[in-house]
């Protein structure tokens, strides 16, 4: 069986960098850039006076100048200013041509209309142009996903769209005769499905374009296409449940009867033993997640994160969400499989929660970050270090 560090390699292996498209400014958050993006102007595009005063030429210092009008944040003084003239400047404003200085506002002596000047240093609070980017600089970088940040760079370079990565399209079906949809009537003898709406949550925080599909029941004639019409639809389709190896488990057979090579079926793991992956006919790929709820999430974390950053970067950085921090109290020795133990982690400490039946969602909603121990870990005591993985970036 497969650890997961080897198993995750089989699975980015089979997986590459999508196809752009083009996306207006309004909808960019959250999408990563296909490629370098370049500024095409100056920023700023002129000299711009970095506070209200007045403008003028240093070499005129010191002495008596004539004011001569105003330039206002977006309009501009209309002509060049010739020796000993000033010109009266907003913030933001540009600096007259010929004019390399400003004078504060509050350092200013006035007096009938001239402007008294002891001395001037040039480029005493002058913005200058492409002080910020120039024309040809790579603003952003390809793979970055686009923040709030990222968003201000290319609108003050004056871009109203971008090439991003399109979202993998993934469908997911939770499988079994005793789920019922969340708002149905369930029987007696059925729960109702958490794990599939669960994960398509998580798939779309990480840039997915996801979908909970219909849910596949134990009859097998009807389970093959259902699966085949998600497979044309969607790059990858996720089947939570049916994992197993039961009289009722029919996933992986009829993956194979859909031209599937399983690539994986099962890992080193705990939770998430029956986590299997395979390669589809047409570049497509169908993934199998264990069907209780915290198994399902732990195993998302592990494998359809980096699968879906791959598709939408060309590589993939899991240890942007890896920190480390000390335990708030002793932890039991691990067992033979990679383990991956739901926690809550504050600024400084993390408080595993050591009840690990996976069906448990109570407990899976109070964590926020999975603490991971090695095959065959010693028992640890307070103020160990451990390494954790976050559901989503955590503040520092």
């Amino acid at each position: 069986m497969l650890s997961v560090e080897a198993a995750r390699a089989v699975m980015l292996a089979r997986v590459g960098k999508l196809g752009g498209e083009i996306v207006a400014l309004a909808d960019l958050d959250g999408r990563a850039l296909a490629a370098d993006l370049a500024a095409t102007r100056d920023q700023p595009p002129f000299d711009a006076a970095v506070m209200d005063g007045y403008a003028f030429r240093s070499a005129d210092a010191p002495g008596l100048l004539r004011i001569v009008g105003e330039a206002a944040a977006g309009h501009g003084f209309a002509r060049a200013i010739a020796k000993g003239e000033a010109v009266r400047i907003s913030t933001g404003a540009p600096l007259p041509v010929g004019a390399d200085v400003v004078l504060a506002q509050e350092d200013a002596r006035i007096n009938n209309d001239q402007l008294e000047i002891a001395g001037a240093k040039a480029g005493a609070y002058v913005r200058r142009r492409g002080g910020d980017f120039a024309a040809g600089d790579i603003l952003l970088r390809a793979g970055r996903f686009f923040d709030a940040t990222a968003i201000m760079a290319i609108a003050g370079a004056g871009k109203a769209q971008a090439e991003v990565t399109r979202k993998p399209k993934i469908c997911i079906h939770a499988n079994g005769d005793e789920l019922a949809s969340p708002g149905e009537v369930p029987r007696s003898d059925q729960i109702f499905d958490s794990a599939s709406y669960a994960v398509a949550s998580l798939l779309r925080a990480w840039g997915a374009a996801a979908k909970t599909g219909s849910m596949l029941g134990d009859e097998r004639d009807a389970i093959a296409p259902m699966l085949k019409s998600s497979l044309q639809a969607c790059d990858m389709v996720v089947v939570i449940g049916g994992a197993s190896v039961g009289p009722h488990d029919h996933i992986r057979p009829i993956i194979r009867e859909l031209g599937g090579e399983l690539l994986i079926e099962g890992i080193s793991v705990r939770p998430g033993r029956p986590t299997w992956f395979a390669q589809m006919p047409g570049d497509k790929l169908a993934f199998g997640l264990p069907g209780n709820p915290a198994s399902a999430l732990v195993c998302a974390r592990l494998f359809l994160a980096p699968l879906i950053e791959t598709m939408l970067t060309g590589a993939h950085a899991q240890a942007d969400l890896s920190f480390d921090r000390t335990l708030s109290g002793p932890m039991p020795a691990n067992g033979s499989r990679e383990a991956y133990v739901r926690a809550i982690a504050s600024q400084h400490e993390v408080s595993p929660i050591l009840d690990e039946d996976s069906s448990m969602m109570g407990v899976l909603a109070r964590s926020n970050c999975l603490v991971r121990r090695g095959a065959q870990s010693p028992a640890l005591t307070r103020g160990a270090a451990v390494a954790c993985l976050a559901w989503s970036p955590l503040p520092a």
